[in-house]
């Protein structure tokens, strides 16, 4: 009974400690993990924290930590002093968390060229190092902080701002430079795309053209995230193009959006992906036909889209 009784103490002295340690949302420990630090440099969790009592308020996260282990801890928390590597796609993965996010797919952003492979540890962890993990997505707590041009740490304010830190000219990150395929290549020139009209930057057409037409959720002069296009973390596609509606294009109604909608990109054919956001409010030419995917709206099908839509066409007034 004393037994107990002294351990239910140091889970509560644990906990408090933990509390102001992860304070503000930062779940990674630090030095004063403990208290006084006494904590820190242990790599036995066990110690401290007993999987029948870890989480009691994380209704999603306590059972799968549970069944998993002490070796979800570093995934979170980090490797608190020891040098144990963090472990992420032990919980995220296609089996326990399939939807968070969606991994299906053989082309994610693995940061090397022409390899396709799935996720592993390491490359969660550049665009996520220190995530909070409470199931909502924002730029500024859950994306990991890379300089701009000048610097400077600054803020995210969109997701768009963390992809330019890598995808520019001339202020790349040490050990992510990008060499890009020609002075107009997206990989490289997209920073400077963002600020044309292009698909789609700080402008994203006005409307008043001949295939003007948005579906419910998208306006014209908003901003789409790159994202909303490209899927990080698994797609069929080339370009990392998402394959699926659920994948992307975040301003859709829930209801289309979770359908979901394949997307398949065929020889520069993206109708299946513009037909998504694009609705032509006046059919003409092909806008009434199905693109492939149940969806009709955008004004060629089959054919090269890139022709005319570029990243970065500055004349593209109203798409």
């Amino acid at each position: 009974m004393i037994r107990l009784v002294f351990i239910a103490l140091l889970l509560v002295g644990c906990q408090a400690d933990d509390d102001e340690v992860l304070q503000g949302g930062n779940l990674i420990l630090g030095a004063s993990h403990g208290g006084d630090g006494s904590a820190w440099g242990l790599a036995d969790c066990n110690a401290c924290h007993a999987l029948a009592v870890i989480h009691p308020e994380a209704a999603d996260i306590r059972p799968l930590v549970r069944e998993r282990g002490y070796g979800t801890c570093t995934g979170c928390h980090g490797g608190n002093g020891t040098g144990q590597p963090r472990r992420c796609v032990i919980c995220h993965n296609a089996t326990d968390l399939p939807e968070a996010p969606l991994l299906a797919g053989r082309h994610p952003h693995g940061f090397t060229a022409g390899k396709a492979a799935p996720l592993r540890d390491e490359q969660c962890l550049i665009c996520h190092l220190a995530s909070d993990m409470d199931g909502r997505f924002e730029p500024e707590r859950d994306l990991t902080p890379f300089p701009d041009a000048a610097g400077y740490n600054t803020r995210y304010r969109r997701i768009a701002d963390f992809c330019l830190r890598c995808h520019n000219r001339d202020h790349q990150q040490p050990g992510f430079e990008l060499a890009g395929d020609g002075f107009s290549d997206p990989l490289i020139a997209v920073e400077d795309a963002w600020r044309f009209v292009d698909k789609h930057g700080l402008s994203a057409g006005s409307g008043e053209r001949t295939y003007a037409g948005l579906r419910t959720g998208y306006r014209y002069r908003s901003v789409v995230e790159c994202t909303d296009c490209h899927a990080m973390h698994g797609t069929e596609n080339g370009k990392l193009i998402i394959d699926d509606s659920r994948k992307g294009v975040s301003r859709l109604e829930g209801a289309m959006r979770e359908k979901p909608y394949r997307v398949v990109t065929t020889d520069g054919d993206y109708s299946r992906l513009c037909v998504l956001c694009h609705q032509m409010q006046i059919l003409l030419d092909a806008g009434g036909e199905d693109t492939g995917n149940g969806l009709s709206g955008v004004h060629e099908r089959g054919s090269d889209c890139r022709a005319c839509h570029t990243h970065g066409e500055a004349v593209q007034a109203g798409l």
